[in-house]
Order: C-alpha cells, then sequence, then structure tokens
C-alpha cells in the first residue's frame, strides 16, 4: 500500500473495505478524504478520481495523503462519513464525487466553515466559500468518439448505452451523437438510457438489443458499461469509452477512450486551500487545459492504417475543438460556464 493512501475502514458487509485509520494529522502534510458511490476500480467514475489521488499521491510524496471511501452511493452513508471527515479537523480537503451528494455538502459546509469541500460534476458551489465544484466538458471527447465511430462502422448503425440522462453522462452522450452526425449524416444512432448507473446485466441487455438490430460500434458511459463491453468483444465489434481508460477490458474491441484528468482540478484546489481560498470556484475539464486526454488503446484490433488515420482525426478534431472551430453542442446543451483549470 502506497504511504500516501489510506482507505477508511467502514465495514466489510457494507462496501467491500478493509483498511487502515488514518494517523494523526501533520501540519506539513496536505491530507484529503474522498467518498465516491463505485469501486475504485469500476473502469469508470469512481476510478478516475481514485486515479487522479494516487497521480498526486506519487508527486507529492510524504506532503500528500488521501483517503478513499469507494461503493457509497447510498447518499445517507455518504453523508455519514463526510460528516466524520469534516468534524475530525484532520483533513485539509473533504470530496463528494458523486453529483447525488450535493445536498449533504451544502448542509456540512454550512455547518463547517472553516472545512474545504469539494463536489461533481456540478458547477453550484451554493454561495458558499468553501466549496468548490467540478465539471467536465464531456461533450468534447463524445464528439470525437462519435466521429470515430462514425467513420469505423460498415453498417451506419451504432448503439449508445447511458445511464441515467444528467450530468456528464447525458453531455457524453449528446457529444457522442453530434460527432457521428457531423461526420455521417446518414448513419443512424440509437441511445437508450438504463436509468441505473450500476445495473450490469440491464447495460448487457441493451447492448445485445443494439447488436440485435445491426449495430456494429457500441458505447456508453458510467460503471455499468463493463457489460456492454463484454457484448462488443464477443460479437467483434469497436468499443469506444470515457471517463477512465477501459482498454485492457476491451481488448482488441477498443478504439478511443475519453479519460477524466481529475488531478488537473486537484491541483488548483490544492493551490488555492494553501493560499487560504477555501472555495467559491467551479472548474470545468477540457481538451485544452488537459483535463480531458483520448486515448488511443494500445490493444486495438485496428490494422496500421486504420489505427494511423484514427490517430490523426483525432489530433485534427482536438484541434478544432480547442480553436473553436468546431463546436460539439450548442452552447445551450453544452457543459454550464465554470473557470477553466489550469
Amino acid at each position: 500500500m502506497r504511504k500516501g493512501l489510506r482507505f477508511l475502514a467502514v465495514g466489510v458487509a457494507a462496501f467491500g473495505l478493509v483498511g487502515l485509520f488514518p494517523a494523526a494529522a501533520q501540519d506539513d502534510v496536505f491530507r484529503v478524504a474522498a467518498v465516491s458511490p463505485s469501486a475504485t476500480n469500476d473502469l469508470a467514475f469512481s476510478q478516475s478520481m481514485f486515479d487522479a489521488l494516487t497521480m498526486l499521491d506519487e508527486e507529492m510524496g510524504d506532503a500528500f495523503e488521501f483517503t478513499f471511501q469507494e461503493g457509497t452511493f447510498v447518499v445517507d452513508d455518504a453523508a455519514v462519513a463526510l460528516r466524520d471527515w469534516a468534524s475530525s479537523g484532520e483533513y485539509d480537503l473533504v470530496i463528494a464525487h458523486g453529483s447525488q451528494y450535493g445536498s449533504v455538502v451544502e448542509e456540512l459546509a454550512a455547518e463547517f466553515p472553516e472545512v474545504a469541500f469539494a463536489w461533481g460534476t456540478d458547477v453550484n458551489t451554493f454561495d458558499l466559500p468553501n466549496v468548490s465544484a467540478y465539471t467536465v466538458a464531456a461533450e468534447q471527447g463524445g464528439y470525437i468518439n462519435g466521429a470515430l465511430a462514425a467513420m469505423l462502422s460498415e453498417s451506419g448503425n451504432i448503439g449508445v448505452i447511458g445511464p441515467i440522462e444528467v450530468g456528464d453522462a447525458k453531455l457524453y452522450v449528446d457529444g457522442f451523437v453530434s460527432g457521428v452526425n457531423a461526420t455521417d449524416p446518414d448513419a443512424t444512432v440509437n441511445v437508450t438510457y438504463i436509468q441505473s448507473f450500476g445495473d450490469v446485466p440491464l447495460a448487457t441487455e441493451a447492448a445485445t438489443a443494439f447488436v440485435s438490430n445491426g449495430a456494429d460500434v457500441l458505447s456508453g458511459t458510467a460503471q455499468m458499461v463493463v457489460g456492454p463491453i463484454g457484448v462488443a468483444l464477443e460479437d467483434g465489434l469497436w468499443w469506444f469509452g470515457t471517463q477512465s481508460s477501459q482498454a485492457e477490458l476491451a481488448a482488441e474491441s477498443g478504439v478511443s477512450f475519453q479519460v477524466y484528468r481529475w488531478d488537473v482540478v486537484l491541483r488548483d484546489l490544492i493551490a488555492d486551500i494553501q493560499e487560504g481560498t477555501l472555495g467559491g470556484e467551479s472548474y470545468v475539464l477540457t481538451l485544452e487545459n488537459g483535463g480531458i486526454e483520448m486515448e488511443v488503446s494500445e490493444f486495438t484490433g485496428l490494422d496500421e492504417e486504420t489505427l494511423a488515420t484514427v490517430e490523426d482525426t483525432i489530433a485534427s478534431l482536438t484541434e478544432g475543438i480547442i480553436s473553436g472551430d468546431i463546436v460539439p453542442l450548442p452552447s445551450a446543451e453544452a457543459t454550464p460556464e465554470a473557470t477553466p483549470a489550469s
């Protein structure tokens, strides 16, 4: 276990975690506590934050520690952990990594004004000076993945499995559809929202239905995508992902992945807190600030010529989005305004 990483012992039955209790707080150590709705290896939303904190742990060494409570989908359970961390006085930053935690953050931040809180994905700081919010322009990578999907599809039939039509999930799906339409207006994109972030069997069923209807490319977002990825592998379809890299699981079916780099936001937050600013800002990850990375799978089954075309297309579309020549979504549908992370 890395020196800076400490899991909170919350009970095997409830969350599947066994961990270490925090050591006494040290003045020269920046200490973070974070709660997330799913597992740290979910290949999606929770893993993206865990990976970011792990990266900072490796970069900052003894000057950084973090506690991470995974698998806390029930808001009341998350509220217990968040309150304990806030009242302990041991943490410089408390993170509620899930849009379902907003009301809890609003309540606790008012009760503990000397504690810095961050939450997302959202841009609402509740007008509280100790709350930071963060989100991601997921439509940007969605657009790129959609354009590539249209380019690789032979049938012109593409399926997308979404969780619930909110937040970065909706932005990704809408951006993906926009990218497909801009690249091949004759292609058909069918979208199914299964109304769950974690229902793998239902997501698998949706993906199977797309295959039965002639789809040859699939995409999706949230932790339930492990099911659709399995369908893509079994039926020889291309897969495009978001939030975290799913390259190893997708194997030869994987093409490209939009990877969230929350460390870009966290560096800004840490710097602000160390200078005495506890919150009051919202931040957004973008292609321009490096908070969004487009990863091409090292395991992809694409031939060398097609792979080169994919890489060139990603570079070209990224440049177009950053310059403003390509607008993935109309402004009314795009990511809400927030302070770009530096």
